[in-house]
């Protein structure tokens, strides 16, 4: 198989495509011939060395969503056949022309979507959609901010917010982002003032759950525009980690603050997040009623693009690699 492989930690210069052996399924895992596969931060993180992969993933070969084809079953694997077109998660390994992984982790490719949609799909909708209704549990009617509105992550919440019942708000930087948020259905709020757009948009009753995929520099603001009882979930920190919480508006405010990722996550616990996906988001898919959004694909060859691409301003959607 082709792999994309970090040859130590650091910049682009440790990032290769290697000819490897092909992994071979055991138990229930199965393995999935890679058509495309999600760029994600995370592999960013790892590449840098700050992000290990979990016990049981390659520690060299990033990649944590696949879409492809079933090529191979482990023996106790009952839930797919050779040939199905399935997308899902693993804990690593994904940027890979094959992987296996748990058949569980995985899902069934909605027919109206090519294979260059699906990659699309599964750590952006997966993601959005356990912060939001598993973490936060939103519900119609409810005001949602969401931070880093354009990305993969962002476009997903904002589908599945409008879907729901609820209503979205979208923070972005550039008026090419605000203009997104906007076909997607959402109102789109300014980056540079998000606070007092937000309270102006609320007629100041503020939102009841913020979507954090950016990070530091949005706190305090973050709990200044939470109404009361409302949620913060923090699933990205590319911006910045560190930052002082002020827990008697915390209190005040009856507020819970939630960290959440996948990657760290057991199988079981996977699983769990890909049937409640199954549950309410597929058929959002099949319908059409949500899409996955493409910023670009780039062959497989030209990983260290991709890389820039995505550590750059101004992505609209998912980054893929062909492979």
């Amino acid at each position: 198989m082709r792999a994309v492989v970090f040859e130590g930690a650091g910049g682009n210069e440790v990032v290769h495509v290697r000819e490897r052996p092909g992994p071979v399924p055991k138990g229930t895992e199965v393995a999935v011939a890679v058509r495309y596969a999600g760029v994600n931060p995370a592999d960013v993180l790892q590449r840098r060395g700050h992000y290990p992969a979990p016990p049981g993933a390659p520690d060299d070969v990033p990649g944590l969503e696949v879409a492809g084809e079933v090529v191979m079953l482990g023996d106790r694997a009952r839930r797919w056949q050779t040939g199905d077109r399935v997308f899902g998660l693993v804990a690593g390994g994904g940027l890979a022309s094959r992987v296996v992984v748990d058949e569980t982790n995985l899902a069934a490719v909605p027919e109206r979507l090519d294979a260059r949609e699906a990659a699309a799909v599964p750590e952006a909708f997966i993601t959005a959609h356990d912060a939001l209704r598993t973490q936060a549990a939103m519900t119609p009617g409810e005001r949602v901010l969401v931070h880093g509105a354009t990305g993969g992550v962002g476009t997903a919440a904002l589908q599945i917010v409008a879907a729901c019942g609820a209503r979205p708000l979208g923070v972005s930087r550039s008026t090419a982002g605000r203009d997104l948020v906007t076909s997607l259905g959402a109102e789109p709020v300014d980056d540079a003032d998000f606070v007092a757009q937000t309270r102006t948009l609320t007629d100041g009753a503020g939102v009841d759950v913020v979507l954090e995929l950016v990070g530091a520099p949005h706190f305090p603001g973050d709990l200044e525009v939470l109404a009361t009882g409302g949620r913060i979930v923090v699933v990205g920190v590319g911006a910045g980690s560190r930052v002082e919480v002020p827990l008697l508006a915390l209190m005040g405010r009856r507020a819970r603050l939630i960290g959440t990722v996948l990657r760290a996550r057991s199988i079981p616990e996977k699983a769990a997040a890909v049937a409640a996906f199954e549950r309410e988001v597929l058929p959002l898919l099949v319908s059409g009623a949500v899409h996955p959004i493409v910023d670009t694909a780039y062959p497989a060859e030209a990983v260290r693009d991709a890389f820039d691409h995505l550590e750059s301003a101004g992505k609209a959607g998912k980054i893929l690699l062909e492979f």
